[in-house]
C-alpha cells in the first residue's frame, strides 16, 4: 500500500518519542500489505475500526494512541488524516477529518 504520509507520524513522533517505535512497525506494516478488502485489513490488525467514510481507527501502542487513516482499496493508498493520543481523539469527528 501507498502511505501518505510519513511525515505525520515523523512530526507526532518527534513529540511522543515513546510512540516512534510502534508507529514505525505500523507504517511498515501497512506498507507492505495489499489490501483489497475491509476483511484483510482487520486480519492484520484485529482491533481496527471501521468508523465510515472510508476512515479506520487503529489503535497503536496498546490503545495509548490512535492513529485514523482513510484506505482506498481500488487505488492501495492509505491518507493518514489524524494521529494523537486517546484524549484527543475524543475531541475530533474522525468520520469527516
Amino acid at each position: 500500500m501507498v502511505v501518505i504520509s510519513k511525515s505525520i507520524l515523523r512530526d507526532f513522533g518527534a513529540e511522543h518519542p515513546d510512540a516512534i517505535d510502534a508507529m514505525n512497525d505500523w507504517y511498515y506494516l501497512v506498507k507492505e500489505a495489499d489490501w483489497g478488502a475491509p476483511g484483510e485489513v482487520r486480519l492484520m490488525f484485529n482491533s481496527v475500526d471501521y468508523v465510515g467514510n472510508d476512515r479506520f481507527v487503529f489503535n497503536i501502542r496498546g490503545n495509548r494512541y490512535r492513529l485514523v487513516a482513510m484506505i482506498f482499496f481500488d487505488i492501495r493508498t492509505i491518507f493518514i488524516r489524524f494521529v494523537g493520543t486517546h484524549a484527543d481523539y475524543d475531541k475530533v469527528d474522525v468520520t469527516i477529518i
